[in-house]
């Protein structure tokens, strides 16, 4: 068995392995990282020799740390990476290049028509009949997406949201409230196969679905990181914010996994203050600022034009892991019309959480 994984802000760590009686055998970790002294690298394969099969990662890593040399000094390497890759490896995940990826770029949609979209092709890649998708959006209308279990009044001021004509809509994926405005947000969904994601907690499925994209920000010139649990950061403020969604295969299967994200590239932070209800800070000057503060956009710090960025970005998804140009089909495109009339554009859904 065979896993991989990049270890966030670090290297790739590569672990071969197999399963006899329940417990690790023949295990060999190998990678790009630097490891001193030499002789850890054969004590950190003899502590996972014959760990058994359901050990969790905290216990590997615990077997991993407990074995190393006195003084040995990690580069792009922890425990916890090497933890990881063991449990993909028994899980028999799968990895970004055993797929073919399709590339979705289409005209402006209204905001419920991409949240059906989302529901739609992340179920069809679960089904099988879809290969893994990356969707860039491009926004109709302003809004605001609220998460799924998110209060509508504690997140959302009405007569803000009216006065400036946004529309809000609840998503299918948790996480907090986001402000968009065309030209202003460039947002993108990953609907992926869930074995992309095997062996991975959930909070290490963001950093993992985020990291190409970090790079891509860091060929701009942009040294961003993930920070838990669902956000993209930069030393100027944050920059993104991501939220997922499993969704079950049919008759019960491994599925796929929802990971959208929404960064902005510009941001009228006056409007954002008077249609999104920021909590208690909101009520001083001094919190209004620091909300102000919270994000900081693209624009300021790429000097790019907005579809330069998503070119980028796009250009750097295709270089690392191939992506082929589709569109969304016909039946998938009447499904989503119908779920957006159905539910994501009705009172009930928006409100389901009053």
């Amino acid at each position: 068995m065979h896993g991989e994984y990049k270890v966030p802000g670090g290297k790739l760590v590569v672990v071969d392995l197999d399963e006899r009686d329940g417990v690790l055998r023949d295990v060999r970790v190998a990678g790009d990282f630097f490891l001193e002294p030499d002789e850890a690298i054969l004590a950190i394969d003899r502590a996972l020799e014959g760990t058994p099969v359901s050990t969790d990662a905290a216990g590997i890593a615990a077997r991993v740390e407990a074995a190393l040399p006195e003084g040995t000094v990690m580069y792009g390497l922890t425990a916890e990476g090497i933890a990881v890759a063991v449990r993909r490896a028994v899980a028999q995940a799968t990895d970004w290049t055993d797929y073919d990826w399709q590339l979705i770029r289409e005209a402006p949609q209204s905001p419920e028509l991409h949240m059906a979209l989302d529901e739609v092709i992340t179920a069809e890649v679960a089904a099988g009949r879809r290969p893994p998708t990356l969707r860039v959006w491009e926004w109709g209308a302003p809004a605001v997406i609220i998460g799924s279990f998110q209060s509508l009044r504690n997140e959302v001021d009405p007569e803000g949201a009216e006065r400036h004509g946004i529309t809000v809509v609840r998503r299918i994926s948790g996480g907090g409230a986001m402000f968009v405005e065309p030209g202003n947000t460039i947002t993108y969904s990953l609907s992926v196969p869930a074995s992309l994601v095997s062996g991975l907690s959930f909070a290490d499925s963001y950093a993992y679905l985020d990291d190409w994209v970090l790079e891509a920000l860091g060929d701009m010139g942009i040294k961003a990181w993930y920070q838990p649990l669902n956000d993209i950061a930069t030393e100027a403020g944050k920059i993104a914010g991501a939220a997922q969604k499993r969704v079950v295969g049919p008759d019960g299967g491994a599925g796929a996994v929802l990971h959208h994200v929404t960064m902005s590239y510009d941001i009228d932070a006056d409007k954002m203050l008077e249609v999104l209800r920021i909590g208690r800070e909101k009520l001083s000057d001094k919190g209004t600022a620091s909300a102000k503060k919270r994000v900081d956009p693209l624009r300021r710090q790429t000097g790019l034009p907005r579809q330069a960025v998503i070119d980028r970005m796009v250009d750097s998804f295709r270089t690392r892991y191939g992506l082929t140009a589709g569109q969304v089909t016909a039946d998938e495109l009447a499904r989503a019309e119908e779920l957006a009339a159905t539910k994501f554009g009705t009172p009930e859904w928006t409100a389901r959480v009053p």
